[in-house]
């Protein structure tokens, strides 16, 4: 079941970067002519732009800068995104609603819905992604691995999920950040972090991520030093 917002967020605060040394980076906000032009950027000419963006840059870093200003011209141009989101279970605390995601495209353009008091488990995407929160208030807790090392390639095929512990899964938090209505964060592929609800009303989130990994994807325990598969 979805659910329309009555308010509209203007987005136009701020913007970050979590990278994949656990850095969080302040990154300017570019400032868009499009409300001047007097047309509406639409959700097809969004995905037809970000699919050029793909094929020009390789670099992560690259595509978020250029991607970051699009979510934000599409958010403030139509609308009616805002309001596309599924209620969550009270059990789970939590829901997704897919709004695009197509065979053999790299792309996946979601809400997140997440219940006050509720946090999510500590993980990294295996992707580029790009959240802009739409309402309610959250803080990113930015966590890096302690040897400063990535996930042993392959090691995830040749142990069980659960078997799997070794220097490279030993985390530690870094830092925080108080994400408001407005304001838009993106993480490089291994960046590490988890998510808590701090207001007393849901956030709602509208999520862009790139081909996931699945095989280098994984929740992190900071306590037993241990990762497994997402």
């Amino acid at each position: 079941m979805k659910r329309q917002m009555k308010r509209q967020m203007n987005f136009e605060n701020n913007d970050w970067l979590v990278n994949d040394h656990g850095q969080l980076e302040v990154c300017p906000v570019v400032e868009d002519q499009w409300e001047n032009s007097g047309q509406t950027y639409r959700l097809y000419r969004f995905l037809t732009d970000i699919e050029d963006i793909l094929w020009r840059y390789d670099d992560d870093r690259q595509r978020l800068e250029q991607i970051r200003p699009l979510v934000r011209r599409l958010l403030n141009s139509s609308y009616w995104l805002q309001g596309e989101y599924k209620a969550p279970n009270p059990e789970r605390g939590w829901s997704v609603l897919t709004l695009y995601e197509e065979p053999d495209f790299p792309l996946t353009v979601q809400t997140v819905v997440w219940l006050p008091g509720r946090k999510s488990k500590i993980h990294n995407h295996a992707t580029w992604g790009i959240v802009a929160l739409v309402n309610g208030q959250e803080k990113n807790v930015v966590w890096r691995r302690s040897s400063n090392k990535s996930p042993k390639k392959g090691f995830a095929d040749e142990q069980k999920p659960s078997d799997r512990s070794d220097q490279s899964d030993r985390i530690e938090q870094v830092g925080e950040q108080i994400i408001n209505p407005g304001d838009i964060i993106s993480f490089t592929p291994e960046a590490i972090h988890h998510v808590e609800v701090v207001s007393e009303e849901p956030t709602i989130t509208f999520n862009l991520y790139g081909l996931t990994n699945y095989k280098q994807r994984y929740t992190f325990d900071p306590i037993n030093h241990t990762a497994k598969l997402f």
